[in-house]
């Protein structure tokens, strides 16, 4: 990605976009994920996070720009400032405030905790979001609809296993698949979730502390859904201590069947990796959607 990048044409950019002289070049190359090239630059009188792509990926930036904006007028969690986003040359820019980031405390956990809540609270007529984004590096489909089980089944759960096999993961991850979305609509007996502000993609690598300590939240995939797929993807690879979840359920506690979804909201991000990141993944889904199965007793 990084052959033939000219940082002086991002930097142009950049400047014209900021209105303050921005160096040249960066003063490092920085860590920010798998997906695009990070950098820590300084631009007038302060340093900025700035990730670069392809141009093909604007889109994906200016989503991104826009689900941090939402996050930020929640009022809840802290999120890096945007300040610019473009293209410069042959390669798209995301700039954003540069924080110095610790681990969190366990205070740090329990704000995090009650202050994810205070952001489900920010709530929306119809699941989805005014635009589509991207849940790593794969489009995710947002368009706005009132029936969560439907959002569900066509715009996650359904696309994943399309995606998968397209690439080949068909035959008995598809079948099953497929028979675990006839019958999704069971999880919810009983239960009307709300289209609640959702980071999206909130693993323990996107939430860190900042320099004084409070909690703060990067790399979203924003749309308004069940505020428990949030919840469910902090247990999905683990890192979020139990202040966290006694301060999240002291503020707006979990409906009793939260448990019985945890697996089936994960699972969109478990078909997320099979389809990003490959075979390594495939036994995991399966398994996945057999216990889903045995749930409902498909």
């Amino acid at each position: 990605m990084l052959e033939g990048l000219e940082f002086n044409e991002v930097a142009v950019q950049l400047s014209a976009s900021l209105g303050v002289p921005v160096d040249v070049k960066p003063q490092r190359r920085v860590a920010g994920g798998s997906i695009n090239a990070c950098f820590l630059w300084r631009g007038g009188a302060g340093l900025m996070f700035v990730k670069v792509a392809a141009s093909r990926d604007l889109a994906a930036f200016e989503a991104e720009a826009e689900g941090l904006a939402a996050l930020r007028e929640a009022g809840a969690l802290r999120v890096p400032a945007v300040l610019g986003v473009g293209i410069g040359a042959q390669h798209a820019y995301l700039a954003l405030e540069w924080l110095e980031l610790a681990t969190l405390t366990r205070a740090g956990e329990a704000a995090l905790g009650a202050q994810l809540a205070r952001q489900h609270h920010v709530t929306a007529p119809q699941f989805g979001w005014h635009r589509d984004n991207t849940i790593g590096a794969t489009p995710q489909s947002n368009t706005p609809t009132g029936d969560w089980v439907a959002f569900l089944r066509d715009q996650r759960l359904g696309r994943q296993l399309a995606y998968a096999a397209r690439l080949g993961h068909a035959g008995r991850l598809r079948q099953r698949g497929e028979r675990l979305l006839d019958h999704l609509g069971e999880f919810f007996d009983g239960y009307q979730p709300v289209p609640s502000l959702l980071h999206g993609d909130l693993w323990s690598g996107n939430v860190a502390a900042d320099s004084s300590g409070a909690p703060v939240a990067f790399d979203p995939a924003v749309y308004y859904g069940d505020r428990e797929a949030d919840i469910a993807m902090t247990r999905l690879f683990g890192g979020f201590g139990p202040n966290f979840y006694a301060a999240y359920s002291a503020a707006w506690p979990l409906d009793g069947g939260a448990a019985t979804r945890t697996e089936l909201y994960n699972l969109y991000h478990v078909l997320n990796h099979l389809n990003l990141f490959g075979a390594a993944y495939l036994n995991q889904a399966e398994s996945m959607i057999d216990r889903l199965l045995a749930q409902q007793g498909a």
